[in-house]
């Protein structure tokens, strides 16, 4: 009886700590979303608006599920949100990085800003930085004859250090091993912390201060609400 009543306890707190735990996540990610909102608003009217309280709605049922399934939900989330628009057309600018409230309020972007946004969300649900990299690669297109290829970026999840990376990609659906993906061929990665290049293991260095873009849509995105 002693023991069954001290497994009932230990389960008890468990559950307890969880509950604790999840409304503590909520709460601090309240605050930042209500700047969101206020700034989504602001800027894309109630549209815009709409569209942060259901990634914020979509993040928190999301946090309870299994991580294959947070990988796959997320890539989903953001790929059929977001319709592909070039930064010329969309910001008039060659080459502009929108953080996820431009992105999901505006409803568009590039592939900087589809993988931008799945990174982001992935912290948002307690995916460690040091097991994601945000990668650019030379994507073959072909669809187009010859075979062309174009800059491209996805965000590339390691299981741990002895694994090939799953691709979230926004070209397709399927996230699929490093391995899986012979039209993708990486050129740099990176993600908050360091920055990798193939063929140079002994290379570190911060991002913010070897990539511009990165900087300035970190600055953006800690205006807007998100921080480190």
């Amino acid at each position: 009886m002693t023991s069954l009543f001290r497994h009932f306890c230990t389960y008890f707190l468990f559950f307890c700590c969880c509950i604790l735990l999840s409304g503590v996540w909520v709460l601090a990610l309240e605050s930042d979303f209500q700047r969101m909102r206020v700034i989504a608003g602001e800027r894309f009217g109630d549209k815009g608006l709409q569209a942060i309280e259901d990634w914020q709605s979509f993040l928190q049922k999301t946090a309870v599920e299994t991580l294959q399934l947070r990988l796959q939900r997320v890539n989903d989330y953001i790929n059929l949100r977001t319709q592909y628009v070039e930064d010329s057309l969309l910001w008039g600018e060659k080459d502009y990085w929108a953080t996820p409230l431009e992105t999901l309020a505006g409803g568009a972007g590039d592939c900087e800003d589809f993988a931008l946004a799945k990174y982001l969300s992935l912290r948002s649900l307690g995916v460690p930085a040091a097991n994601m990299r945000l990668t650019y690669v030379r994507a073959k297109l072909p669809d187009i004859k010859p075979v062309k290829t174009r800059a491209h970026m996805v965000v590339s999840y390691y299981p741990d250090n002895n694994t090939e990376p799953l691709i979230l990609d926004s070209l397709r659906a399927e996230i699929l091993p490093a391995s899986q993906r012979p039209d993708l061929k990486p050129v740099f990665s990176f993600n908050s912390e360091s920055i990798w290049v193939p063929g140079r293991p002994d290379l570190t260095a911060d991002p913010t201060a070897r990539l511009s873009h990165w900087r300035d849509v970190v600055v953006r995105m800690s205006k807007e609400g998100i921080t480190w």
